[in-house]
């Protein structure tokens, strides 16, 4: 049990995060992955800034 908890479960741990790390930075590499603008929808019952809101702000 003591070999499991000194060698075996730390290289799990290990491994885990390292498959983590190359999953989020292999997003990088994907052509679609953060290429489009932010999609620009109105929202019901929240307010958004408008080129007409930003042109004649209300002080």
């Amino acid at each position: 049990m003591a070999f499991f908890r000194q060698y075996i479960a730390p290289l799990i741990v290990v491994l885990i995060f390292l498959f983590a790390l190359f999953v989020v930075s292999a997003r990088i590499f994907l052509p679609e992955d953060m290429m489009a603008p932010a999609p620009i929808s109105t929202i019901l019952g929240s307010p958004i800034l408008t080129q007409s809101s930003v042109n004649n702000p209300r002080v």
